[in-house]
């Protein structure tokens, strides 16, 4: 979500959005290894509905040549800075030509801090426990070089706020005619499993209205186990808002369907993944509602991917992840230092 705040906010600044997005070989040579691969990357993005076109393959460094291509008149980027494996600004030259704009990074989330979540697998970052020490060891070891804190790759705390879900939401209504489907889960880091889904979904009707219940954070817990939800339910709202083809999300939806959400939204069909069902507290099935009214469906989205097998790559290269956010930061360290000593020269 905040890739997609950085995206909403170049769309903002004009009228056409095109994405470059980079390849893995792009990423594994200046950054470290990737979690996703480029073609899952390249639909991610695209399902971004601020995104109008993605550009694949783009080169890690944008130059004029790039934007000229896409008769680009500018290019954004966020207020951190990127820099090549030998540490160069990836964005000199557009800022130099006068075709560059910046935006503001999310506060309280990055990659970093959630790939760090993805290690831990403790329940610390949605418990009550402000300083499990387990997971203040680990963020520390995680978002800091040996020396100092880069303000990029630290970890801080998201903070929601109503101005931000109304930026998300797209406030648009139902309309006379649209078909009204609800699909309910944790849709915990957000990914192209969830997006397969709600693109089948969204193929099921003429002019389809898709609202998204999410489960609370402690429900999500009670169902995936270990240290799930990875996201709390702020950052998944935000995620899922973001998606072209949700039009409402239900923050705290029931685990059970029930008669009064579906008379409440007028819920024309009900779907579920291919995904298993947990039965609810009291051993019933959440779903047994719009079965009994025969507007149940299952969708099978074609596509294997969960969020456990995202953390188990994540697991998979545990040690290149940490080796790559600490290189990361020593790099973002000795710029902010040439920086602060440029400062001093000119007093």
């Amino acid at each position: 979500y905040g890739h997609s705040n950085q995206l909403r906010q170049a769309r903002a600044m004009g009228d056409y959005l095109i994405v470059g997005v980079h390849t893995d070989e792009e990423i594994a040579k200046h950054k470290g290894p990737p979690v996703f691969t480029q073609e899952e990357r390249y639909k991610m993005v695209q399902a971004i509905k601020w995104v109008d076109e993605i550009a694949p393959g783009a080169p890690y460094v944008t130059t004029l040549e790039t934007l000229d291509k896409y008769s680009c008149d500018f290019c954004v980027h966020g207020d951190d800075i990127t820099l090549t494996i030998d540490g160069k600004d990836t964005y000199e030259e557009v800022k130099t030509a006068g075709r560059y704009r910046e935006c503001k990074r999310t506060q309280g989330v990055s990659t970093t801090d959630l790939v760090g979540r993805m290690l831990l697998m403790t329940k610390a970052h949605h418990s009550n426990i402000d300083e499990d020490l387990d997971y203040r060891k680990h963020t520390d070891n995680f978002g800091k070089g040996p020396k100092g804190h880069s303000p990029w790759t630290g970890v801080s705390q998201f903070l929601q706020t109503s101005q931000k879900i109304i930026q998300f939401a797209s406030g648009k209504e139902p309309q006379p005619g649209d078909t009204i489907i609800y699909v309910a889960g944790a849709f915990d880091l957000f990914h192209v499993g969830h997006v397969d889904f709600l693109e089948k979904v969204h193929q099921l009707a003429e002019k389809p209205y898709i609202i998204a219940g999410l489960h609370f954070d402690q429900e999500v817990n009670r169902y995936k186990g270990k240290n799930y939800p990875i996201m709390n339910i702020h950052e998944r709202t935000l995620s899922v808002l973001a998606c072209r083809y949700v039009s409402e999300v239900v923050i705290g939806a029931p685990y059970a369907v029930t008669a009064d959400l579906l008379d409440h939204f007028r819920v024309a069909l009900v779907c579920h993944g291919m995904t298993e069902v947990v039965p609810d507290k009291d051993g019933s099935d959440p779903y047994e509602e719009p079965k009994q009214r025969g507007i149940f469906q299952l969708v099978d989205s074609g596509s294997n991917l969960t969020t456990d097998l995202i953390v188990q790559r994540i697991i998979k290269n545990r040690l290149e992840f940490e080796a790559r956010n600490q290189k990361k930061e020593a790099k973002e360290l000795a710029v902010l230092e040439a920086m602060r000593r440029l400062e001093e020269e000119k007093h």
